[in-house]
């Protein structure tokens, strides 16, 4: 198959453009470094250092603490992304070429941003490895993530089944052969067909989005906000109420000593970052 065809098919479409994202500065998330910034301000140091170590879920972390953690991500991933897509839609039509392909990728960069965070604090085990590209497993689990985002059941279902697995692994990983060629597979084939349809659409709506200077920049922004913050409130209620995300038997939760008043995420990053709706696949 000629790489053109290649492109028109929407399972590669989209396989292309997650990969692209993945590999924008500033969109991989270090675990380690995330969880002791996040959880600093309300877990002891004992708490930080198993939820590093092992999970959040085995350190006891009380469930209304990592909710209100993930929300303050939420919310600072989401004001980002949002200011980046008004920005992009300031030049108006003269510039669409330009302006909406890199819209495209920097938003697709803040949901991989956001997954990962929410996959951290929920328990999930480290999705990159140390290599320049992420490999085929990382690729499925971010595909499937993304399908939850969208509102796909199909990737609900096998989320449920990837963590299901990790659960049971005495070392906790991605359960690569589910996920390169194995039951979950054919999922995650099947959902990115669907995200690269989705992608279509959504790119031309970001097109008109952008048509006028300055209004443009108001409309895709709030376009922006409108969409990604329910997609990462939908990965966030998913993962949080899954097995992996609770304390196994004899677990003790302890409560977190009072946190300091704090606006907002202080928990850093780097820059560089199509929004959508959902039903089933």
């Amino acid at each position: 198959m000629s790489t053109s065809n290649s492109m028109e098919n929407p399972e590669s479409r989209f396989s292309a453009l997650l990969g692209s994202a993945a590999r924008l500065p500033g969109v991989r998330i270090d675990r380690a470094t995330y969880l002791r910034q996040a959880l600093g301000r309300r877990c002891s140091e004992e708490q930080i250092r198993r939820a590093v170590e092992e999970s959040p879920a085995a350190a006891g972390i009380p469930a209304e603490v990592l909710d209100r953690v993930a929300n303050e991500s939420i919310a600072y991933e989401t004001a980002k992304v949002s200011a980046l897509s008004a920005a992009a839609g300031l030049p108006g039509v003269l510039a669409l070429p330009a302006t909406v392909p890199a819209d495209l990728a920097q938003y697709f960069g803040h949901v991989l941003r956001i997954a990962q965070k929410l996959a951290y604090l929920y328990s999930w085990p480290d999705l990159f490895s140390d290599s320049s590209e992420p490999d085929d497993a990382t690729k499925s689990v971010l595909t499937l993530f993304v399908g939850v985002m969208f509102g796909t059941q199909s990737a609900n279902s096998a989320v449920g089944k990837v963590a299901t697995m990790i659960s049971e692994e005495i070392i906790k990983k991605l359960p690569q052969k589910a996920l390169t060629k194995g039951v979950v597979y054919p999922v995650v084939k099947k959902v990115a067909a669907y995200l690269g349809v989705e992608v279509t659409k959504q790119t031309f709506a970001k097109s008109l989005s952008k048509a006028i200077p300055v209004v443009g920049a108001v409309i895709s922004g709030g376009l922006t906000f409108a969409t990604y913050r329910p997609m990462a409130k939908r990965l966030k209620k998913h993962l949080s109420g899954l097995d992996l995300a609770q304390p196994g038997p004899g677990v003790v939760v302890e409560e977190p000593p009072a946190p300091d008043v704090v606006i907002g995420e202080v928990v850093e990053v780097h820059d560089s970052p199509i929004p959508g709706g959902g039903r089933s696949v």
